[in-house]
């Protein structure tokens, strides 16, 4: 079999694209609140954030929010590791983003198979999130690790625990202080955890793409 080479300048272009690509979809992560908050108070006249993000999706952002979560399927289905746990994790948080945007949830009746199916695609989404987070960006086949690599571990590691905290808190809120603290207004605890925990994801992100902490050029 002939050896394929390939040019040190080809090769660059791919971790470019690569890097691009991981910038973009931390950059969807970071805007899909913004965008679905403004779109529905131009459209809806809305003032007021929803009580969940997905919740947008019944009104006439619906659209737009089916939309980024696709793009960000998208890109998490042509995103490519360093080896197969990169590419699983990958490939499973694009099917689990296509869950949360073709199985809308259902406040009203909670239990119905659609409402379970978006429910367990969130959460799902979001735990492999925190594995990118806590156990893969971390990696480096370096032996001695660069001062820029500690600085972006910590980065994965705060946006991690970050989004832990927040999935923990939506589930305590939902279980048990729903009743005695129930949504009204700009109070809508789900939407600003579910935010925050975008945030987080998003920061992670674009870290591993370089847009900070960049490594030194040799």
């Amino acid at each position: 079999m002939n050896n394929i080479s390939i040019d040190p300048k080809d090769a660059k272009l791919y971790v470019i694209s690569y890097n691009t690509l991981r910038i973009a979809v931390g950059i969807l992560g970071i805007l899909l609140p913004i965008l679905l908050v403004i779109g529905v108070f131009i459209l809806d006249n809305q003032p007021q954030p929803l009580n969940s993000i997905s919740s947008y999706g019944h009104t006439k952002m619906g659209n737009g929010f089916v939309g980024i979560m696709c793009a960000v399927s998208l890109f998490m289905f042509s995103y490519l590791g360093h080896d197969f746990k990169d590419n699983l994790l990958g490939h499973l948080a694009g099917i689990f983003a296509l869950g949360i945007a073709f199985f809308p949830n259902n406040v009203q009746d909670p239990l119905t198979t659609i409402n379970i199916i978006h429910l367990s695609s969130a959460l799902c989404f979001f735990t492999v999130l925190i594995l990118f987070s806590l156990w893969l960006f971390p990696k480096t086949n370096q032996e001695v690790m660069s001062a820029e690599k500690k600085n972006r571990n910590r980065v994965y590691k705060i946006c991690g625990y970050t989004m832990i905290v927040c999935i923990a808190f939506i589930i305590i809120y939902m279980a048990l202080l729903i009743n005695t603290f129930p949504n009204h207004g700009i109070f809508q605890p789900v939407f600003w955890l579910e935010s925050f925990a975008l945030l987080a994801f998003g920061i992670s992100w674009i870290t591993k793409g370089q847009v900070i902490y960049k490594d030194k050029k040799p």
